[in-house]
């Protein structure tokens, strides 16, 4: 009786466990939503302050922590004159996964650049992006299957991308 009663109260230890380990994994995702929601925002911003003529258009324009979908996709969409770029990212059904990327991650998905163009010929060019969550460092990265080539998201990646639509 002692062992099951000592079992049972390891269990509710360990449920309590892995529930501060999900709520601080929906913290971090929310976070993680936010920052991501910045970095777009601020490369539209600074190329529509060097621009006289067109302007780049975020959609949506604010970020809100409510408005991030925990078991949905959620989209970030920058445009200018036809060209398309899209972000869409979801959380992983487990809290961490490795299954797509080798460093662990929390939230997965994919940029995607079109222009009308493209579209005619069935071409869309997507890469795969990744929340990465190592010990000491938590950030966006992308990754291209085709090349295996990743790196940081960040405006220089934005601009690599929007160049290609232009």
């Amino acid at each position: 009786m002692k062992r099951l009663a000592h079992s049972i109260e390891s269990l509710a230890e360990k449920d309590e466990g892995f529930l501060r380990m999900s709520q601080e994994m929906d913290r971090l995702r929310r976070a993680a939503a936010s920052e991501l929601h910045t970095i777009c925002r601020d490369f539209v911003n600074s190329l529509n302050r060097l621009m006289s003529k067109g302007e780049l258009v975020l959609d949506p324009d604010q970020f809100s922590g409510d408005a991030f979908q925990e078991d949905a996709l959620n989209l970030i969409q920058i445009s200018v004159r036809g060209r398309i770029l899209q972000v869409a990212y979801s959380s992983t059904p487990e809290l961490v996964s490795t299954e797509d990327f080798r460093v662990p991650y929390t939230l997965a998905g994919s940029v995607r650049a079109f222009n009308q163009e493209l579209l005619n010929k069935d071409l869309i060019e997507e890469q795969l992006v990744f929340y990465t969550v190592e010990r000491n460092r938590k950030m966006w990265r992308f990754f291209d299957p085709r090349t295996y080539r990743s790196g940081t998201l960040d405006q220089e990646y934005l601009v690599s991308v929007m160049e290609q639509l232009i």
